[in-house]
């Protein structure tokens, strides 16, 4: 042991405490990295032995964890302050004070605590005892001095980080289809095979219009994309089925569009829990981030194929809190969909499907519906979608001739970019095999070991070469070639577009894509006298057209008749509408529409015909049923039938088939209870006027 000094801070009660070293990095790649700073570290706890500690702890879990503001909980932290106030450490060592903390918060926290306890604290030069004024202001200077730096060098980091975006050359990781060249600049990948795939991208979104739709297409080709992916350490290019966020960040970013942009989210420290955290946000528009230069590089696309992109996400951004979002065009039959527009409110109209099979459409505007209100403005969207369709037909109907020759020019080249990508593909797996062969070709023949196992990865790549070419003659093959007849039938359609356009083949998603190509949108609203619809096309271009058409009434002839209405208004005051629907069939009534009577369909014409009722009938114990009165009195229902036959009972039916209303006041009466009781003494049901003695028994 080494004999302690007579002034040492160090006695006899510290020493039988236990000495706590603790280690600290503050990141995964210094952990991992910077062994020599480890090694400085961990040998305090030979220092610890020099003073004379036997019971030395070693607390190293927050290796690789960042003390800053917002940084997540230190585990060895915790531990070490929990220590200190159970009384259990004598000593606290590391190798400098920024190891300990990196805030005034929790640097002051701990020197609190070993103050209270009597806990020294000691670094590679010298032991502290908090208990001595001038160790307190040696360590608190300390303290706001390595904060204090930490924070200078954090600014100067970042500014300078700034400086250099602002040059456009703060560039951590290029996204795939550009690398940089000998000057740090971010060019195009020379790999054709790689440019071309971060084409077909763009060009496969911008004929689908859906993220999700370009995915599944690069999924159902079995086409592979370049993504940055960590191989052996080092981040590199690798061929592999896209995912939906790789598509996705592919679209939105910026970068793509030739543009340089810096600081495209934002990270916030915010409350919670009492604690400091940081929150990352979104992605910022290019034009709001710190840094945005346009033309810094060559592009894919030009800004405003990227900026209508954007357009195209945020609106297919199926989100219900957001009004202007129209939607991605999807399989239903509401040709507005998305793009129709309330008169009255400004709100987007939303499209319910009804019908057997759920696809009739009607355009509905909430209003104030979810506040106690009601709808404002709602129509059936059959005759509606019909009407549009002239309008629509009016204007591109002349231009059909261009779509005609169109359409043979993107038959003829239906499957071009799925050809460059397999040809790209063949390209790059004749040179792998060319690579393969050589290595094979250079190893010793004798060495069969090697020689076998280069010569199966050369098969491979052989047979991967024939699998592509295959491949490319299958596509070659699906190939439309237009005969000079079918190429003048096509231009034929394009004189008659009216024909194309209500043709069958022409499907509902590809009529809503021509119609949000040329329409901007649609405000709908209705005349004074509620009778009329009236329409306002805005025509992209600024263009504006206006019609009226008569509001499409739902069921027309076919009305529910007065006398079953009646009926349903009567029994709506206490019987449900499952009940009604039974009686409504036992009278043999049939809907306007001649069907048969539901709950569901009762319920309709309630809320058609503002009628008031319930789901299930209303239990009242006063008045029973022909059933419940039976049940209540202990006798069979031909017994209350018989009473109420003779006159002694009374009840009432509101309709025929109705149930029996039975009030409980008169089977309580004293005449039907004496008639009870006689019945069950004798077996005999004895009324006056009856001829009782001829009546039989009904007991044994």
């Amino acid at each position: 042991m080494k004999d302690l000094p007579s002034n040492s801070k160090i006695n006899s009660s510290h020493l039988e405490r236990k000495a706590i070293v603790y280690l600290r990095q503050s990141s995964e790649k210094q952990a991992k990295y910077n062994l020599e700073s480890q090694r400085l570290q961990y040998s305090l706890v030979d220092k610890a032995k020099e003073y004379g500690w036997r019971k030395i702890e070693v607390i190293d879990t927050d290796l690789g964890s960042s003390a800053g503001m917002g940084a997540a909980a230190r585990e060895g932290f915790d531990q070490l302050i929990a220590s200190v106030a159970k009384g259990e450490a004598g000593i606290v060592l590391s190798s400098e004070i920024s190891r300990l903390s990196r805030t005034d918060k929790d640097w002051c926290r701990l020197l609190e605590v070993c103050q209270i306890f009597g806990t020294l604290i000691g670094d590679v030069d010298q032991v502290y005892d908090l208990n001595e004024l001038d160790d307190q202001l040696i360590l608190g200077i300390k303290g706001t001095l390595s904060v204090v730096e930490l924070k200078v060098l954090k600014m100067r980091l970042l500014a300078g980080a700034e400086q250099k975006a602002r040059r456009g050359e703060m560039i951590r990781l290029l996204p795939p289809g550009y690398i940089k060249d000998k000057d740090g600049k971010a060019v195009m990948d020379p790999s054709a095979r790689i440019r071309n795939a971060i084409r077909l991208i763009f060009k496969k979104f911008a004929e689908l219009w859906s993220i999700r739709q370009t995915f599944l297409y690069f999924h159902a080709e079995g086409l592979d994309l370049p993504v940055n992916k960590s191989v052996n350490g080092k981040i590199g290019i690798v061929w592999q089925l896209p995912t939906r966020s790789f598509i996705k960040d592919v679209l939105i970013n910026p970068f793509y569009a030739g543009a340089y942009v810096y600081g495209r989210r934002q990270t916030q420290k915010v409350v919670e829990n009492g604690k400091v955290v940081k929150r990352t946000g979104g992605i910022l528009p290019p034009k709001q981030c710190k840094v945005f230069i346009r033309n810094h590089h060559k592009a894919y696309i030009d800004w405003e194929t990227y900026e209508r992109n954007q357009e195209m996400i945020r609106k297919n951004n199926l989100n219900l809190g957001q009004d202007e979002s129209a939607g991605a065009v999807r399989a239903g039959q509401g040709l507005l969909s998305g793009i129709v527009r309330c008169g009255r409110c400004g709100r987007k109209l939303n499209v319910r499907y009804w019908g057997k099979s759920g696809t009739n459409a009607r355009y509905l505007c909430k209003g104030d519906f979810d506040n106690g209100g009601k709808h404002c403005l709602g129509f059936g969207g059959g005759m509606v979608d019909r009407r549009f369709e002239e309008e629509i037909l009016k204007v591109i109907s002349p231009f059909g001739v261009r779509a005609g020759m169109e359409a043979i020019k993107r038959m003829g080249g239906k499957n071009s970019g799925r050809v460059e990508a397999v040809k790209k593909q063949i390209a790059q797996a004749e040179y792998e095999a060319m690579r393969a062969f050589e290595q094979y070709d250079e190893v010793d023949p004798r060495n069969r070991l090697v020689a076998l196992e280069l010569e199966r990865r050369w098969n491979e790549k052989l047979e991967e070469v024939e699998r592509l070419k295959v491949l490319l003659s299958e596509i070659e093959d699906e190939k439309t070639a237009f005969s000079e007849v079918e190429e003048k039938r096509v231009e034929e359609l394009g004189e008659n577009f009216k024909i194309v356009w209500r043709s069958k083949f022409c499907t509902s998603e590809m009529k809503k894509k021509i119609v949000r190509t040329i329409v901007e949108e649609v405000v709908a609203n209705s005349n004074d006298s509620e009778d009329k619809l009236v329409f306002v096309i805005h025509w992209k271009g600024g263009s504006h057209t206006r019609f009226e058409m008569d509001r499409p009434r739902s069921g027309a002839g076919q009305k529910t008749s007065m006398e079953d209405l009646d009926v349903i208004r009567k029994m709506g005051v206490r019987y449900g509408d499952d009940e009604i629907a039974r009686v409504l069939n036992k009278l043999g009534r049939k809907t306007g529409k001649g069907k048969r009577w539901n709950e569901q369909r009762v319920k309709t014409i309630r809320y058609r015909s503002s009628i008031p009722g319930q789901k299930r009938t209303k239990p009242d114990p006063d008045i029973l049923t022909l059933q419940k009165a039976a049940k209540y009195c202990n006798v069979s229902q031909s017994t209350i039938k018989k009473l109420v036959s003779k006159g002694v009972l009374k009840k009432e039916q509101i309709v025929p088939w109705a149930p029996w209303e039975i009030k409980r006041s008169d089977l309580d009466s004293e005449r039907i209870q004496y008639i009870l009781k006689n019945l069950r003494e004798t077996g005999k049901l004895r009324i006056k006027g009856d001829d009782s003695q001829v009546q039989l028994s009904i007991f044994q």
